[in-house]
């Protein structure tokens, strides 16, 4: 459990790195370093921090995990980001308010819990999605096969 936390939490720091240099940096809400920037690099940080893991978990056990074992890192992995950096970004709202939270205009007649709810589960459910898919790349790739044993 060691792995995942520990890589888990590099994720999230450097997602709160990125907000908060990115929100003092730039004053445009709608710039493309808030949209397409920060999708970016949230996937790019996510990705290589799975691998890093994985190779950790490589070192840690001394030999290639299994297919199963990469599986299951990846995803505690994701899981540990997408719960830490819902709670980052739940601290920030109730500290620096609801300013920070972007609405679309569908958005604007509903109410602001609503709104983050939905937020914070869509960051934790897509977490978890992508981190399905960037385990499963990166296992099948990294993974020990039966026929090496």
């Amino acid at each position: 459990m060691k792995i995942p936390l520990k890589y888990g939490l590099l994720i999230t720091l450097g997602v709160m790195a990125w907000v908060l240099i990115a929100h003092s940096l730039v004053t445009n809400r709608n710039s493309i370093v808030h949209s397409l920037g920060s999708a970016v690099f949230f996937n790019v940080l996510q990705f290589a921090m799975i691998y890093l893991g994985l190779k950790a978990l490589e070192h840690a056990k001394g030999d290639r995990p299994y297919f199963k074992e990469g599986l299951k890192t990846g995803m505690a992995i994701s899981f540990v980001y997408g719960v830490s950096a819902s709670l980052f970004f739940a601290a920030l709202i109730a500290v620096m308010g609801t300013e920070w939270v972007a609405t679309d205009p569908a958005e604007l007649n509903a109410p602001m819990s609503r709104v983050i709810l939905v937020r914070f589960v869509g960051l934790l459910v897509f977490a978890l999605f992508l981190g399905l898919i960037y385990s499963t790349v990166l296992s099948f790739f990294l993974a020990k096969r039966r026929s090496e044993d």
